[in-house]
């Protein structure tokens, strides 16, 4: 979890009297609210609201959100051509899913238009990467700033609203994580420090920075997500009243060109590359770096076999030295039991090279990925056969 926080008005303990005059129905009290992870038995945060959180006017089943999988025949490389997806929707509605397992689902989005509602997503943690866009992301915890290149981190169950700034078409990466978004524990001292040497530190990790307490009482819709789920909650009055709150469980950014490589005089492994951990995948950021500095270095990825793991890359930026054919915005997916590497004439195109500027992201999965009907529509048949001379 990102480093403990604290923002606004709060009392000396926790659970005692936040005091303020006259207060709603002249209790005179703020309303403590704990969000916990794991039960009880993790990071958590105390908010501090004008009036209760439980207010409920309305309740009502909004539709559902189906995940249209498909048997696929054979098992093959892939290669989704995302970057020509039209714009659609918001940021909520406008998410095209692309591929999935019971940890983790992997979906595109380029809204057309302003997000709609309130949206809280009940059954995962969200990794939003920004591939174009710049905004702030707003919550019970204050106004998020982000830009091109963040990792929106946003944890289960908080009620948002993504506000993108006008001039830039937004361009989205959507990560739902099932269980909790993590720093790697091998970066972390046993202290619950991030380690000297890790490809990050504390002050890359950008959290609310003012609180922004919204006193209006009105009825407030929000969408929430439960597994396939969607229903619509009318709130007596607005969320994000907070005055204060404290803990460790609140979004926050992090740039993917903060991340500092680690290098090697030859090939280093994906796991150098790891960002963030989530039970059952790993993200990882192949970041702009120095290439291999020994004199006979082989400077792309060797040929690999999955033989635990599903392999996707989301190319961001820059030119991809081991791949041909793929663009901006592509996605390839290289599934376990099968080798993949780099393409013909890549490994002698790199030997005069120094440096790479290419910028990727990288999902990792335990359980095999399957693809949604949406992916088969965007994909390119004839990837498996690349390789090819």
């Amino acid at each position: 979890m990102p480093p403990y926080l604290k923002r606004g008005s709060l009392p000396p303990k926790r659970h005692i009297a936040h005091r303020h005059e006259p207060g709603y129905r002249g209790e005179g009290i703020y309303y403590e609210e704990v969000v916990t992870t794991a039960g009880f038995g993790r990071a958590y945060s105390i908010c501090y609201h004008l009036r209760p959180p439980t207010r409920v006017r309305k309740i009502e089943a909004a539709r559902t959100s189906p995940l249209e999988t498909v048997d696929e025949p054979a098992l093959r490389h892939h290669h989704f051509t995302t970057g020509n997806l039209k714009a659609a929707g918001d940021p909520i509605t406008g998410r095209v899913p692309l591929l999935a397992n019971d940890d983790v689902i992997l979906a595109r989005c380029r809204p057309a238009k302003p997000q709609a509602e309130l949206y809280r997503n009940a059954s995962a943690d969200e990794v939003i990467f920004v591939h174009k866009g710049r905004g702030a992301l707003h919550t019970v915890y204050g106004p998020l700033p982000f830009r091109s290149f963040d990792y929106i981190v946003i944890p289960h169950c908080t009620t948002y609203r993504l506000e993108f700034d006008a001039g830039v078409q937004p361009d989205l990466l959507i990560i739902e994580a099932t269980g909790n978004i993590s720093v790697p524990a091998r970066y972390l001292n046993p202290d619950g420090q991030i380690r000297l040497g890790a490809p990050y530190c504390e002050r890359d990790l950008h959290g609310p920075r003012d609180l922004e307490t919204i006193d209006r009482e009105e009825d407030t819709p929000v969408l929430i997500k439960d597994g396939q789920r969607l229903t619509r909650y009318i709130l007596a009055s607005h969320p994000f009243d907070v005055v204060g709150w404290d803990g460790m469980v609140y979004p926050y950014t992090f740039n993917a060109d903060d991340f500092e490589p680690i290098t090697g005089t030859i090939h280093q492994p994906p796991p150098i590359h790891q960002t963030f951990d989530a039970p059952g995948f790993v993200v990882c950021t192949f970041a702009p770096r120095l290439l291999d500095t020994h004199p006979e270095a082989i400077k792309v990825p060797y040929a690999h076999s999955n033989v635990q793991a599903d392999e996707v890359l989301y190319y961001v930026r820059g030119r991809f030295g081991s791949r041909k054919g793929v663009d901006e915005a592509s996605i390839t997916l290289h599934p376990r039991g099968i080798p993949h590497g780099p393409h013909p004439g890549t490994i002698v195109a790199s030997r005069a090279v120094t440096r790479t500027d290419e910028l990727a992201v990288m999902v990792d999965t335990v359980k095999p990925l399957r693809l949604t009907r949406q992916a088969l529509e965007l994909d390119d048949p004839q990837y498996p056969y690349s390789w090819m001379e």
